[in-house]
């Protein structure tokens, strides 16, 4: 049973990792594409914004693990930002298969540091009560967050000013 915090995000990210096998496969601009991006915008953005508040709030009152944490709350706002130039580019144009690509290969990447390099170390420094406690926090916080997430197109060079 995934009762445990890093259980539960790794369960995430297996369904994001998913969400994007699909998309990939996706051609132009068509519903299942819109369906998908939407569906994955908002998946993602739930997740990060609770991971942060559940897991990564409590890992930075831990110094030896602020580095690491606030590399990946910075990654987090990189990958909105793609998200949202993602939804602002035309999905029939070559443009939007680029963008996407890198999108997959960058968040791909995100989730395997989390999971390989991240949680592993987190892990000493935590008591299964407090594992349980994240998770607690982070199922109420993604399922709120869920609730507000949208997609928010915004073309990467427009997001800067």
């Amino acid at each position: 049973m995934a009762d445990k915090i890093f259980d539960r995000l790794i369960e995430d990210h297996d369904k994001h990792r998913e969400l994007l096998k699909q998309m990939s496969k996706t051609e132009g601009d068509s519903d299942e594409r819109r369906d998908l991006l939407e569906r994955f915008t908002k998946e993602v953005k739930s997740h990060a914004a609770a991971e942060e508040m559940a897991l990564y709030s409590t890992m930075l009152r831990k110094p030896p693990t602020n580095d690491e944490t606030r590399h990946s709350v910075a990654e987090h706002h990189e990958i909105e930002e793609m998200l949202n130039d993602l939804a602002a580019t035309d999905m029939s144009s070559s443009a939007w298969k680029t963008k996407f690509d890198k999108l997959e290969h960058r968040y791909t990447h995100h989730i395997d540091e989390e999971e390989e390099e991240n949680f592993p170390d987190y892990e000493q420094y935590l008591t299964d009560a407090d594992k349980e406690h994240m998770r607690e926090v982070f199922d109420r916080r993604k399922a709120e967050e869920c609730e507000e997430a949208e997609v928010t197109p915004v073309a990467m060079e427009d997001a800067k000013e």
